[in-house]
């Protein structure tokens, strides 16, 4: 794709401690073919239109992710390394606070490293039509509702049923202004019983917009656990083969 008539940045969620991987090291840093696993997403945004990226890590890890991962890789669109906090949408926060003067915006967590050019793409296409979409995939499975006490209540439509993935792309302006009164109305939303789990229920939840789903791909996986970690060796190209 060809520059970017609109300003594009990206938030790259990489501060999260990843404990179902039992590992000492956190999943994000934890290596495939050589690179850790937060590698292949920033090269993603770096070889694509986006025009800045903000690094959003852990306050110990800033200084490691600093110069071991975007001084070491050349990751030159990163322009902020921004602190996470408490809770995913407390990182989104801090991430969408750094980024200046764009008018989409793409948010991705960093252990989802089999982005692609073609996700991107699509994506893009969508949120410069709709102002809001979230990647994800129909799902492949029957899905069950279950009660309370663990009986299946219902089963939905498996035709309008996706799994949802990121990036989530939206108007910078949209999901700043979503987030600004997310922050704000934290605890009442929590009284409430409101859980945000994703951008676009932020998105939904205060601004009363739609999202559109967009494609993604089967591949997209976030890694959280030792077998996910298997799944994208084969997913993933070796660097060292080109």
């Amino acid at each position: 794709m060809e520059k970017s008539i609109y300003r594009c940045g990206a938030v790259v969620l990489a501060a999260g401690a990843g404990k179902r991987m039992k590992t000492d090291k956190k999943k994000q840093f934890l290596e495939i073919y050589g690179k850790p696993i937060i590698y292949y997403s920033l090269k993603a945004f770096q070889e694509s239109f986006a025009d800045e990226i903000v690094l959003v890590v852990s306050e110990e890890d800033a200084a490691f992710c600093q110069k071991e991962i975007v001084e070491k890789y050349g990751f030159t669109k990163v322009t902020k390394i921004a602190i996470g906090g408490k809770e995913r949408y407390h990182s989104v926060a801090a991430g969408l606070a750094h980024l200046s003067g764009c008018d989409y915006v793409f948010i991705h967590d960093g252990a989802r490293p089999m982005l692609t050019e073609d996700i991107l793409n699509r994506a893009y296409e969508t949120v410069k039509e709709q102002g809001a979409c979230v990647v994800g995939m129909p799902v492949k499975d029957t899905i069950k509702i279950a009660d309370e006490n663990g009986f299946i209540a219902t089963t939905p439509n498996r035709n309008l049923v996706w799994t949802v993935q990121t990036p989530q792309v939206f108007s910078y302006s949209l999901i700043k202004e979503a987030y600004d009164e997310l922050l704000i109305r934290e605890e009442e939303l929590k009284k409430e019983g409101v859980n945000i789990t994703d951008d676009a229920m932020v998105v939904e939840t205060l601004k009363n917009k739609s999202v559109k789903l967009v494609e993604g791909s089967y591949e997209n996986i976030k890694i959280t656990t030792p077998d996910d970690l298997h799944s994208a060796m084969a997913y993933l190209k070796n660097p060292s083969e080109g």
